[in-house]
């Protein structure tokens, strides 16, 4: 059957060159599934902050190179589509953004198994520890994320006191108001006998300057983004061989609708870049991120180093076991063998410490 029979004459021409063209020099019209898409991505972080310049953004262009440009990722910083850092999570899970950059300790209990990590002495490194939680993640936690599709869990490379005030010895952490990120880092203060206060980072700056808090734990990366530089003087590190206490466990989250309706090769795009495939990359970056961040503090003449002894970092050490027994006790309640995560997480951090390796 002739399907062009009855079209008009200038058509029926335009038509016959298309097909000339197409056939003299392989010109194909644009295919169907060459299907293009636009993600938002938000999170928290300015721009400026270390971990958007040297990983988020990088990925992003990574993205979009693998995909030949099909898949746009437009970033939005310092919460710029609204709401507070604790409700990313609903965000990203109610499709208001098809991807966030979170903590899933701003929201206390939601993601409790997650929490092991953050343990005290769990961490050694961000590397050792993001490797680690790629295969927990696949044994332990798509439960807990059913609600979304995991792109990367990873660790930064964990705290050390930032404060206003010296610290050489256990005691002079007694009383004192410090914030953490977390629920199980505000039990690791209370344990010191501190005044623990939970904050998402964006509020540090202002509880600093106001004398909310005295102090902050935070590794050196991310001193810059909320200026501790400038607002506290005082930088401790723990004895070797694990100079940081604990760290904050981070999720990269996708929606799943956002994820299920791409086109398969742009999926494998998406894959190629999530969990075990930038698990290395992103926990070296972060280690890395915190010399430049050490360097910005250490320009500050005023701020003063040390390191804890070993003696008063053993005594933070003991405070594992009653931290991890609160733990144990909430897992307990929703019918997890908390000992048991926490010995699978240890090993598999051991088993990634590139002092092992």
């Amino acid at each position: 059957m002739k399907i062009l029979i009855n079209l008009p004459r200038k058509v029926l021409v335009s038509a016959l060159t298309l097909s000339a063209a197409v056939a003299a020099f392989g010109v194909t019209a644009p295919s169907a599934t060459a299907q293009e898409v636009t993600l938002k991505l938000h999170t928290f972080l300015p721009p400026v902050a270390n971990p958007v310049k040297t990983f988020m953004i990088p990925w992003i262009e990574k993205v979009q190179k693998e995909s030949n440009g099909r898949i746009k990722v437009q970033g939005y910083w310092a919460q710029q589509l609204g709401g507070k850092p604790p409700q990313l999570a609903d965000q990203v899970k109610d499709g208001v953004v098809d991807i966030v950059w979170t903590l899933p300790g701003y929201t206390p209990g939601r993601f409790p198994k997650t929490e092991v990590f953050e343990l005290p002495f769990v961490h050694r490194n961000a590397r050792s520890t993001t490797l680690a939680l790629q295969d927990f993640f696949d044994k332990h936690l798509t439960d807990e994320y059913k609600d979304f599709h995991m792109l990367l869990p990873h660790a930064q490379q964990g705290f050390l006191f930032q404060t206003k005030f010296p610290v050489t010895k256990f005691e002079d952490l007694k009383d004192r108001k410090l914030r953490a990120p977390t629920r199980v880092g505000v039990w690791m203060l209370e344990e010191m006998g501190s005044v623990g206060i939970g904050l998402p980072l964006p509020q540090i700056p202002s509880a600093l300057s106001k004398g909310v808090v005295e102090g902050v734990l935070l590794p050196y990366e991310i001193a810059p983004a909320v200026k501790t530089q400038d607002l506290v003087s005082y930088f401790t590190d723990l004895a070797q061989p694990t100079p940081r206490l604990s760290t904050s466990i981070f999720t990269y989250l996708m929606n799943k609708a956002s994820y299920d309706k791409l086109p398969p090769d742009l999926k494998t795009v998406i894959d190629n870049n999530a969990r075990h495939s930038i698990a290395e990359w992103a926990g070296q970056n972060w280690e890395d991120i915190e010399v430049p961040g050490r360097k910005v503090v250490e320009s500050k003449k005023k701020n003063k180093f040390s390191t804890l002894s070993e003696a008063e970092t053993n005594k933070l050490r003991a405070l594992q076991k009653p931290v991890a027994e609160r733990w144990f006790a909430e897992m307990k309640k929703i019918g997890v063998d908390g000992p048991a995560l926490m010995a699978d997480a240890e090993a598999l951090v051991k088993k990634y410490d590139e002092k092992n390796m």
